[in-house]
């Protein structure tokens, strides 16, 4: 056993010295300079080039801050000016994880960071760690300290597209990197533990929000001047000179009008497709194929930049400003995000996409999933027998809701729940088809407990909006059925686009394929068709939602010239607007919100453009029918609808006459005060780590916090409403911190 362990050590001595001999160090400017990556349009013409490390400016050690110096020694390898450049305790827990089939990590002192933003690829492979260890050591032979240090500093990433300290300096501050406080240098030594999480701006990924990165930088800057003093690189007295946490200055990018989100979001989904972190994925060098069309996105930009100009004058009324449009378009038949509407662009200083904005309530654009449920699932008077569009549900205001044991629902005072329509109207008995075309809001609040809550949301899931969009306050309350769930432009547009495609549903892409060193990546493959309902529910849907655009609410777009059908959603207070509508061959979303830009949340739009209060009909509907007029050019004739077969049963067929409600002692008919929410709802989400490709900031959606729009105005399902506009709905403050993502399981 002796003579074993010798030989064997023997070996490891042997094959170290060999490895050490045959190893040399490379010359830095053969790879320390990575490539831009460069995304397509859907013709395969270039789009941008961007990322890479184009954004640098090399300094001398004697141009970096001492702070600096001493704050990522501090933070990261407190033996860096003792080490031999390699940590050997950390290479073989290194080692050991890599033997056991675990991801390549820990054991990287300060040399080899260097050694590998310098000379290596960023591959996390066996033999790339074995060259690290032995460049490192030669490293560490040849060059000072300082000058490690130096070029650790010169080539690290520090987020903001910013590579090395002057570009950080730059990017973060306005200074050169010699005039740094000591407050900023420990910011930008803090950024360096990993900028997706760490720059305050926020990044990619389900953790990665504004709100959870400041948070962490800050908490990081805090604690690395407690271990500079720990460690004997600043005194207490430096320490108390700091000061407060360095301000920023305001982000700036070249990147002008839509370019901005469409890489954003192309980014996500080749992070999460191929399974690359957002540093590596910012080394650059990939090629990027996407989806998006540049006609189209130039077409919806110009939709609601000509809708903006004529009804926005921010200079002359307060209620104009801060008002967002958001949209997107899909291709039903595949599932391609084909162009898109994030805001104002980069340029302008708008940063957050409209397009994946989470956060908003979507409104009565939700009734349809609704009564596509009660086709699929069946009600509780039909055994679970498809219900026809023709049914016949009470459209009364004020309506008492009932349970499945036809006992009303009660409120937490007692007094039974009445559903608010937008007027007070004595609808009496109508057809289902009727109260669509109408929105009206009492017969959808009644189908919705009739099928089940949980059969909505398990269709809204097939159709691709999944939990993490639904509001979790209202999830089992009637308002939930009436819009208060908050998904993303793109989704809506998609989920409506199984509508379009008779039933079938492909989940949003936005990348065809990636090219790396001349290799396509796998992964890219267009996402495979899914069933999210029969045909012939989807095809009833579409002539409900025709009906709409001919005899009700989406008038606006009735002589767009082809066929088309769509749905309003308004939300109370006039929170957000939306329009949806699709045509076989294209799916669009369209958003109209107005926001808090220091607190987040959303405002009223009553008397936004001069009016009283703005439907989903009216202004989102303007900018849909200007945009599809155009975008419907390029595929020729368009593609009729399917005729629809009849399907399911018609209950309560006979009409009867309407009785106004009157409240009595035990029955509630207006709330007493409008309630507050708990929570002041946010647009951006607070995601937990289930994301899909798309919306990688997801789940722990607080939504429409104790606000139903379309129902009670708290989380309770008995409170009353009250309705401002075809949605209904008490007192949604919108979705508060909606998770998910435009793509995302949104998990948004």
């Amino acid at each position: 056993m002796t003579g074993l362990f010798l030989t064997f050590m023997g070996g490891l001595i042997a094959a170290a010295g060999i490895g050490y001999a045959m190893v040399g160090i490379p010359k830095a400017q053969d790879t320390a300079m990575a490539q831009n990556n460069v995304f397509y349009w859907s013709n395969g013409k270039q789009m941008a080039a961007t990322g890479g490390q184009t954004n640098r400016q090399l300094v001398s050690d004697a141009e970096i801050p001492p702070e600096i110096k001493n704050a990522v020694v501090s933070a990261e390898n407190a033996s860096f000016y003792d080490d031999k450049g390699i940590d050997p305790a950390g290479i073989g827990r290194a080692l050991f994880n890599m033997a056991r089939g675990g991801e390549t990590q820990g054991g990287s002192t300060i040399t080899q960071q260097y050694v590998k933003n310098t000379y290596l690829s960023q591959e996390q492979t066996l033999s790339r760690k074995f060259k690290e260890l032995f460049i490192s050591i030669k490293v560490n032979q040849k060059m000072s300290k300082d000058e490690i240090l130096a070029g650790y500093l010169n080539t690290a990433y520090y987020g903001r597209n910013a590579y090395g300290i002057q570009a950080a300096a730059q990017a973060y501050f306005g200074v050169d990197a010699r005039k740094l406080t000591p407050s900023q240098c420990i910011f930008l030594a803090s950024v360096l533990k990993g900028p997706n999480f760490y720059n305050p701006d926020g990044g990619v990924g389900a953790n990665a929000t504004k709100e959870l990165n400041t948070a962490r930088v800050k908490e990081r800057w805090s604690w690395i001047q407690g271990r500079m003093v720990e460690v004997g690189r600043m005194t207490q007295a430096e320490r108390a000179k700091v000061g407060e946490f360095p301000k920023l200055k305001k982000q700036t990018s070249n990147l002008s009008g839509q370019t901005g989100y469409l890489i954003d979001i192309a980014k996500e989904y080749v992070a999460k497709k191929a399974n690359l972190s957002p540093e590596d994925l910012e080394k650059g060098g990939y090629r990027i194929y996407t989806t998006f069309d540049k006609d189209k996105v130039n077409e919806l930009a110009a939709a609601v930049g000509k809708t903006e100009k004529s009804f926005l004058d921010p200079k002359r009324r307060e209620k104009d400003k801060h008002v967002q449009f958001g949209g997107a378009s899909v291709d039903p038949k595949t599932g391609a995000i084909v162009a898109i509407y994030g805001g104002a662009g980069y340029n302008k200083g708008h940063y957050s996409n409209n397009a994946n904005t989470l956060g908003v309530p979507v409104g009565s654009t939700w009734k349809p999933i609704v009564l596509a449920a009660a086709m699929k699932y069946g009600t509780y008077e039909t055994d679970g027998e498809p219900l026809s569009p023709m049914a016949r549900y009470n459209g009364d205001d004020l309506l008492v809701i009932k349970d499945r044991n036809g006992d009303p629902i009660m409120g937490d005072n007692g007094k039974p729940f009445r559903q608010k329509n937008e007027g007070t109207k004595a609808w009496g008995m109508v057809t289902l088809r009727k109260a669509m075309e109408q929105s009206i809001n009492s017969p959808f609040a009644q189908l919705g407990i009739d099928v089940g809550l949980a059969n909505t949301q398990e269709l809204a899931q097939d159709m691709g909006i999944s939990s993490a969009f639904f509001d979790k306050a209202n999830i089992k309350n009637v308002s939930f059925s009436l819009g208060t769930s908050t998904p993303s432009a793109i989704r809506m547009a998609d989920a409506y686009g199984s509508f379009a495609n008779s039933g079938a549903h492909y989940e949003p892409y936005s990348v065809t394929k990636v090219i790396k060193d001349g290799e396509p990546l796998p992964g890219f493959a267009p996402p495979e068709k899914e069933t999210a309902m029969d045909a012939n529910v989807a095809n009833n849907v579409t002539d409900v939602l025709e009906n709409v655009v001919q005899n009700g609410t989406g008038k606006k777009v009735a002589d767009i010239g082809f066929p088309v059908a769509g749905k309003t959603g308004t939300t109370d207070e006039n929170k957000s607007a939306w329009f949806v509508g699709y045509t076989r061959e294209l799916s669009t979303a369209v958003t109209l919100f107005r926001t808090d830009p220091d607190k987040g949340k959303l405002l009223s739009m009553n008397g936004t453009g001069g009016v009283s209060s703005i439907h989903g009909g009216d202004i989102p509907a303007q900018v849909w029918r200007d945009y599809m007029a155009e975008a419907m050019k390029s595929y020729g004739t368009p593609e009729p609808f399917p005729e629809p077969e009849p399907i399911g049963e018609i209950i309560n067929d006979t009409p009867t006459p309407s009785v106004v409600p009157t409240p009595t002692e035990t029955e509630e008919a207006t709330p007493s005060e409008t309630p507050t929410p708990s929570e002041t709802p946010t647009l951006t989400p607070t995601p937990t780590d289930t994301c899909d490709p798309f919306d990688l900031r997801c789940e722990n959606d607080n939504g429409g916090q104790n606000g139903g729009a379309n129902g009670g105005p708290t989380s309770s399902p008995t409170a009353t409403a009250t309705a401002t506009d075809d949605s209904g709905g008490g007192n949604n403050n919108g979705g508060g911190n909606g998770a998910g993502g435009i793509f995302g399981r949104p998990s948004g």
